[in-house]
């Protein structure tokens, strides 16, 4: 009983300190993930600025200019930098999902491998028991056959003594 309440807070403190880590995980992975938010957000605003900088006409007679349009293309170079900072920062992040998946497996593994262990250590011991008890039982006959031998010759000492005191009280009378 002993052993098994040990297997039982053993399991428990593994599941906690699990949780802990999963709890540190999660933090630096909404981390990431509110950084990947700001940046769409930041592109969505560029991409705004891009849109007002294509309907912008400061040339004569409402036409645009190479001014404009090198602002546009500006923007639009500052977009496609943000495009790829994203694409880094997304990659990271998946990155980090993997390695997440691949710790929570390992772990689960381990301890899965660590159940299997305590089952078949609880088997054993219970086998060792069963042994221990068909032993012991074993004993117990051997003690009460060599009892009643004890017994019987006791009694058949016993027996033949007050034979022989008998026979030699009939021979003198």
């Amino acid at each position: 009983m002993k052993k098994f309440s040990s297997v039982c807070l053993l399991c428990i403190l593994c599941c906690y300190t699990f949780a802990q880590k999963v709890n540190t995980d999660s933090l630096t992975y909404q981390l990431q993930r509110a950084k990947i938010n700001q940046m769409l957000d930041l592109r969505k605003q560029k991409f705004g600025w891009y849109d007002q900088s294509l309907t912008r006409h400061t040339g004569i007679f409402g036409l645009q200019t190479k001014k404009d349009i090198r602002r546009s293309n500006e923007i639009l170079m500052d977009i496609v930098k943000t495009d790829d900072d994203l694409f880094k920062e997304i990659k990271i992040l998946m990155d980090y999902r993997i390695f997440e998946q691949q710790q929570v497996q390992s772990h689960s593994m381990e301890t899965e491998n660590v159940s299997l262990g305590f089952m078949n250590t609880i088997n054993r011991l219970r086998q060792q028991i069963d042994q221990l008890k068909q032993e012991a039982q074993k004993e117990k006959e051997h003690q009460v056959s060599i009892l009643r031998i004890f017994i019987m010759l006791f009694v058949l000492m016993l027996g033949s003594i007050l034979y022989l005191l008998l026979k030699k009280r009939a021979v003198k009378v």
